[in-house]
């Protein structure tokens, strides 16, 4: 049976992050490169792409439910960062962009990646994003927060996402994060693939506590 797994990668474009924009564009392409090699690996999943990059008042849909199949690289006229960080809006609409597309049958990996903290939401404030995603951990979508310039671990315990990486904003640790975001990103492609073998709610549990572990990043095993 084809199951959908929904890949959204929510991505700050805010004006700090124009000196690691090369970095950025790099690593998303690289991570799109992996999970095209998962749809390959995995057939019988079918893996969509949401890329929802965020500056101000400009949150937008890159990608929007593509099956990786039909998406291109990104292109550097395609992400040009400026102005500030609305970090919740960003949230919340990525969320609505596929929320009602999701059965419980699907899997959802929801990215977060910044350089900076929330300062600019005028939809949603930090309570409302932090219920949301703990009602959506609850139903197995599996929510990852990278942070530069911050405690990366503090600002995803008060959204409740359990799995956090702070990331060095240079040329170097903009690479290293993308390597273990996408390490990370195959073991839970593996994992998903087991779902299709299991009963529903053997499924459903099963996602449930990946969602809610705080092992993602964990690379005692690569």
């Amino acid at each position: 049976m084809e199951t959908k797994v929904f890949n959204l990668i929510i991505l700050d474009e805010s004006g700090s992050m124009s000196c690691i924009k090369r970095q950025a564009l790099n690593g998303l392409n690289e991570t799109l490169q992996t999970i095209r090699k998962a749809q390959e690996k995995y057939p019988e999943q079918k893996q969509l792409i949401s890329i929802v990059p965020f500056e101000s008042f400009n949150i937008r849909l890159l990608r929007d439910k593509v099956s990786i199949k039909d998406v291109e690289d990104l292109k550097a006229d395609e992400y040009n960062p400026g102005g500030s960080t609305p970090l919740f809006d960003a949230i919340g609409f990525g969320i609505s962009s596929i929320k009602k597309e999701v059965t419980e049958d699907d899997s959802v990996l929801v990215t977060i990646i910044t350089d900076g903290e929330e300062n600019s939401s005028r939809e949603y404030s930090g309570k409302a994003i932090a219920a949301l995603i703990d009602e959506l951990k609850h139903k197995g979508w599996l929510f990852t927060y990278i942070g530069a310039n911050q405690d990366a671990v503090k600002v995803a315990m008060s959204m409740n996402i359990s799995n956090a990486l702070n990331f060095q904003q240079d040329e170097e640790g903009t690479a290293e994060m993308f390597r273990r975001e996408r390490k990370s990103r195959e073991r839970f492609f593996s994992k998903s693939a087991l779902f299709g073998m299991m009963s529903k709610e053997s499924a459903r549990m099963a996602k449930q506590e990946i969602a809610c572990d705080s092992s993602y990043f964990d690379d005692t095993d690569d």
